[in-house]
């Protein structure tokens, strides 16, 4: 397999350096960056498999830069947030982060979540070429290639953990998935008891469908105590 490339935009000189050497000892291809002019550079001739952003860098932050990444293609993000931020790991979520890890952390669990985000993000290369198509309530998804939209209509626009969850969905549905379900299925973890990623995840998405099509309001119902449960009917075309 070829190396994969990261991007690491962190302003302590001395945690850039150390994440640096540990991830390129552990096979991967390392570009550091100190703020998000440096990363622009970088960018501008580069482009890494996935970016592992702070949060709190000098000049713009690092939810806007997540915001601009995002807008320009599906370029995994893992973001590193300051413990006890739960507002801001919400929000980085909703900007189209793909995942977070708070200050401070085992740069193992690091290596563990980069693995899994690019799991994610490379999945559909793994999988049999054979099509995975199916339809549901005006829609037409493509499992595999990994994109839906209306029939005879433009993709949608989801992340990489926005279309594992629909996935989780179409491939489940009418039965309740409960958050540790789908957390698991989707981030290869399971949550803690104040964990809202799923909440976040299942909003973004269920805004993304609405946006194109109101009918789509009601596909994703939230189930008291229970989970989520996917309404619709699914077929395989």
């Amino acid at each position: 397999m070829a190396q994969r490339t990261l991007l690491l935009v962190e302003d302590d000189r001395e945690i850039r350096s150390l994440l640096s050497d540990f991830l390129s000892r552990e096979g991967y291809g390392v570009l550091a960056a100190e703020d998000g002019v440096a990363m622009d550079r970088l960018l501008a001739t580069t482009r890494p498999d996935l970016v592992v952003l702070d949060l709190m860098l000098p000049g713009e932050d690092g939810l806007s830069i997540c915001r601009r990444l995002r807008a320009r293609g599906g370029l995994p993000i893992l973001m590193l947030t300051a413990k006890g931020d739960d507002v801001d790991r919400i929000v980085g979520l909703e900007m189209g982060a793909d995942d977070y890890l708070p200050k401070p952390f085992n740069p193992r669990e690091l290596l563990a979540r980069i693995r899994a985000v690019l799991r994610r993000a490379e999945g559909a290369l793994a999988q049999a070429p054979v099509v995975r198509r199916v339809a549901f309530a005006g829609f037409v998804a493509d499992l595999d290639a990994r994109n839906v939209g209306l029939v005879d209509g433009a993709p949608l626009d989801l992340t990489s953990a926005e279309f594992d969850l629909l996935a989780c969905f179409l491939e489940r549905p009418k039965r309740v998935l409960s958050r540790d379900q789908l957390l698991d299925w989707t981030r290869g973890r399971t949550a803690d008891p104040f964990d809202r990623t799923i909440d976040v995840s299942v909003s973004r998405l269920r805004r993304k469908l609405v946006a194109v099509s109101e009918e789509a309001a009601s596909l994703i119902k939230t189930v008291r105590n229970g989970g989520y449960l996917f309404s619709a009917d699914v077929r395989t075309l």
